[in-house]
C-alpha cells in the first residue's frame, strides 16, 4: 500500500470553514466515484511541519491506493469526470502545497491517527533493523509506520501515526505533529 501525502494550506482571505468545506467536497467526490486501486483519503489540519506552510498551520491529505500503478489512475482522475469542478473549487484558495509518497512498513493505516512522528534513520543504522525494531511498538500501539519512496517529498523519511505519541528510541529525534481530523 502507498500513500500519496499532499501538504496545502490556504489563502490567508479565505475563512477556514470555507476551505475545508472545499476539501471536503473534492475527498467526497473522490469517494463516491473512486477510481482504480484507491483505497481512500482523508485529511487533517497540523501545524509545526517546516516543510509546510513554513511550519503554519497546513492541512495534510492521506490518499491511500493499492499500489504504485494506481498513482497514474489517480493523478488522472482527480481532474476529470465528476471531481474536477471540486478539484477546482478546493485548489483555487490554496496559498500553496507540497506532496511526498510512502509506502507503509508496518501497522495499519488507522484515520482516527492524532499523532505524527516524522524522523529520519539515524546515521549508521541499517533499514532491517530499525524496522525490525519499530514493527512492534507500531502495531501495539495500533499505528502504522510509513517510509518515503525514493525521495519525493520534502518530508522527514519515516513517520510513524497513531491515537497517541509513542515513545520512540532517543536516536530517531521524532518531529512529532498533531492531527485534527476536517471531517
Amino acid at each position: 500500500m502507498l500513500a500519496y501525502v499532499f501538504w496545502h494550506w490556504r489563502r490567508p482571505d479565505v475563512p477556514a470553514p470555507d476551505y475545508e468545506r472545499r476539501q471536503r467536497a473534492f475527498h467526497a467526490a473522490l469517494a463516491a466515484a473512486p477510481p482504480d486501486g484507491f483505497l481512500r483519503s482523508s485529511i487533517v489540519r497540523t501545524s509545526g511541519a517546516p516543510w509546510a506552510n513554513a511550519g503554519g498551520t497546513a492541512y495534510e491529505d492521506w490518499y491511500l491506493v493499492r499500489d504504485s500503478a494506481a498513482l497514474d489512475v489517480l493523478n488522472e482522475a482527480a481532474i476529470s469526470a465528476g471531481r474536477a469542478v471540486a478539484h477546482d473549487a478546493a485548489a483555487a484558495v490554496a496559498a500553496g502545497g507540497t506532496a511526498a509518497l510512502y509506502r507503509l512498513r508496518a501497522g495499519a493505516p488507522d484515520p482516527s491517527a492524532r499523532v505524527a512522528q516524522w524522523f529520519a534513520k539515524p546515521d549508521g543504522a541499517r533499514y532491517d533493523a530499525l524496522h525490525a525494531s519499530l514493527s512492534p511498538l507500531v502495531e501495539r500501539a495500533g499505528g502504522a509506520l510509513w517510509v518515503r519512496q525514493m525521495v519525493l517529498g520534502p518530508s522527514p523519511e519515516f513517520c510513524v501515526r497513531a491515537p497517541s505519541a509513542l515513545v520512540l528510541p532517543a536516536s530517531l529525534t521524532p518531529l512529532a505533529l498533531p492531527l485534527d481530523p476536517v471531517p
